[in-house]
């Protein structure tokens, strides 16, 4: 929802935005209280300990104000497409106002540097989705460890359960649990603050890490001791991006209000009370999180309180993966895979099974893996802050070709954030050896996927549409004697609103016929999540009975065919969705072509292409109704 709308909606749903808000947007920054501190803990410089905790405590505060606060609520939130962020929104607003060719910057692959810049930070995400529901859920389940030691062994194990139920819930869709999300969010950050708070009247001395400088005379330490300090900070903010991402879903101002009346107030009471517990019990070697609650009744309570949060938090970003995975197949990035829409009152409640299939294989595998919080915080660091850090740069792109930021503004305000991220990703990238490869190869297969599938399309729609045949010629073909016109109507889809697709070319050759009624049918992808309804269609007459259509979608809204042609019928023409012939030509790619693209790169986007879901079937079309035609190319 965009800010423009936000005036003309009633007080209760806005309360009901903050609260929905407080559930999907802050479910992963709201769960790193269960294990950011205890980690920070163990990487605690040499020297006075108290003072060392105050700086641990100051370096949370301020990260959670300069990175939460300024850099994403006070600028990143701005950067919308039309009321929708996240890093493909960006992605679109700068083709939108790209001021060079499709096929300028690195001409060899048709990509410019600011969309492979775009595609790296997105690569990262994907990647961060995979270890957030893990870290999340083996965070909450190291609760158990507080209630009695013997469940020590059996927690990773308990982990996985709860995941693999967790992504086979998946199918059922997520409103069925949403509208519980909000209040439990609530109810979890009330008691994170007075849980915190009830330690800090008694411990009112750590009120002192306000004070800047606790934080930075810890950075004074050698620099392998603050880099592995840095690297444990970053966990505090993690979850920063979804106010980005799911901004389209709750607008900005809901997003605004459920952080400052909310969640900051209760991340804060907990940090600072975790570390007042630590000064009344010094001697303490518990996850201070969990030990702040009463033995008993009262710590089993948190324990499943936080695990009820922990899976909150992972479907947040499980859901964010399915929304993330739509946009990159609609924009061109992603092969088309099959998607369910869940409800038919919310188009964004969608499942995609086989990215729900590769989530849970990879969540369940990194819990395996790692076994513990400790070990898996270097590998989710490393992810989180490379997404940030990619953001600030497509940020500062967006500044400048889009709103036309002077440098000496855009230039110094985007470098402290880069300052910033830079900073942490130097300190989780010393952790390569210990679990920061494992996002880096996640993102590193994910950006050769879409880069490959994006530069083999470019180069397929090249060769397809190459040596084009025009409207003219077209209509020409049509009223040759030797071609007969057969009753009926049948629709060719085409990749481009200006292409005669080969597939029409062929049937008239090999069948010397053609339909009285022919629509060449294209789908145009905007760069905006939703097109309107009254532009979903352009519809014009060749001639010879031959018409273009055009069906416009924006990059959050999945095509369908069927509909486009009810709506071809509404415009007059002579023709019925459930009788007529749809034409698609399927593409049998080879390798050993001249076309520029590496050996690797032709045989994993052929396939790529063999795996794909059929266009037939992305379209929503009858399968009855359609003839395929065999096309190869050569790359």
């Amino acid at each position: 929802m965009s800010e423009a709308s936000d005036s003309h909606v009633s007080t209760g749903a806005k309360a009901a935005l903050c609260l929905g808000a407080l559930g999907v947007v802050f479910g992963d920054i709201g769960t790193s209280p269960l294990y950011t501190m205890n980690e920070c803990i163990t990487h605690l410089p040499e020297g006075s300990h108290m003072d060392g905790m105050l700086g641990i405590l100051s370096l949370i505060f301020w990260s959670l104000v300069l990175v939460v606060s300024v850099k994403y609520l006070g600028f990143i939130t701005k950067a919308d497409n039309h009321g929708e962020g996240g890093i493909f929104a960006l992605l679109a607003l700068i083709h939108a106002h790209r001021d060079s060719s499709p096929h300028r910057g690195t001409a060899r692959h048709g990509l410019g540097i600011s969309v492979v810049v775009i595609l790296i930070g997105a690569a990262l995400l994907f990647g961060d989705g995979i270890i957030t529901p893990a870290i999340s859920v083996l965070g909450a389940a190291e609760g158990l460890n507080a209630i009695g030691t013997g469940f020590a062994r059996y927690v990773p194990w308990i982990a996985c359960v709860i995941l693999a139920a967790l992504f086979w819930f998946q199918k059922r869709g997520t409103m069925q649990i949403g509208a519980v999300f909000g209040p439990v969010m609530l109810v979890w950050f009330a008691a994170l603050g007075v849980l915190g708070g009830w330690y800090v009247v008694q411990a009112p001395y750590v009120l002192h890490a306000l004070d800047p400088r606790y934080g930075l005379r810890l950075l004074h330490n050698p620099p392998g001791a603050v880099a592995a300090l840095l690297g444990s900070i970053v966990l505090a903010i993690t979850g920063a991006e979804a106010l980005y991402a799911d901004m389209g879903h709750f607008g900005r101002r809901a997003i605004a209000i459920a952080w400052y009346g909310v969640a900051f107030p209760g991340l804060v009471l907990n940090y600072f009370g975790q570390v007042a517990y630590l000064y009344l019990n010094p001697k303490s070697a518990d996850n201070p999180f969990f030990a702040m609650a009463p033995e008993g009744t009262m710590r089993a309570v948190l324990t499943g309180l936080s695990i009820v949060a922990a899976i909150i938090a992972s479907q947040a970003l499980i859901s964010g993966a399915y929304s993330l995975s739509r946009q990159a197949i609609q924009l061109g990035y992603f092969p088309r895979l099959k998607i369910n829409h869940t409800s038919a009152g919310h188009s964004g409640q969608i499942y995609v099974p086989f990215v729900n299939m590769l989530l849970a294989i990879g969540c369940i595998l990194t819990v395996l893996m790692f076994g513990s919080t400790d070990r898996l915080a270097s590998a989710y660091g490393i992810a989180v802050t490379g997404t940030m850090a990619f953001t600030s740069g497509a940020f500062f792109m967006v500044a400048r070709r889009n709103w036309k930021w002077p440098l000496w503004f855009a230039g110094p305000l985007c470098a402290v954030f880069l300052v910033v991220d830079l900073g942490f990703f130097g300190a989780n990238a010393r952790k390569l050896a210990d679990g920061g490869w494992y996002p880096l190869v996640i993102a590193g297969g994910i950006l050769a996927m879409m880069h490959t599938w994006k530069t083999g399309r470019n180069v397929v729609f090249q060769r397809v549409y190459g040596g084009n045949v025009t409207e003219e010629e077209l209509t020409t073909i049509a009223r040759s004697k030797y071609v007969v016109r057969v009753s009926g109507a049948a629709v060719f889809m085409v990749g481009s609103p200006k292409g005669t697709p080969l597939a029409l070319l062929h049937h008239v050759k090999a069948n010397r016929c053609l339909h009285k009624t022919v629509v060449l049918l294209s789908i145009v992808t905007e760069d905006r999540p939703t097109a309107p309804k009254e532009h979903r269609l352009q519809l014009r007459d060749i001639g010879e009975g031959i018409w273009r259509a055009t069906g416009h979608y924006g990059y959050m809204e999945s095509p369908d065919v069927t509909d486009l042609v009810s709506l071809i019928k509404e415009a007059g023409l002579t023709i019925n969705s459930q009788s007529a012939t749809y034409f698609f030509s399927r593409e049998m790619v080879m390798t050993g072509g001249n076309t520029g693209m590496w050996e690797w790169e032709k045989s994993f986007y052929s396939f790529l292409i063999r795996n794909a879901r059929p266009a037939k079937d992305y379209y929503n079309i009858p399968p009855s109704q359609i003839i395929e035609i065999g096309l190869p190319v050569q790359l």
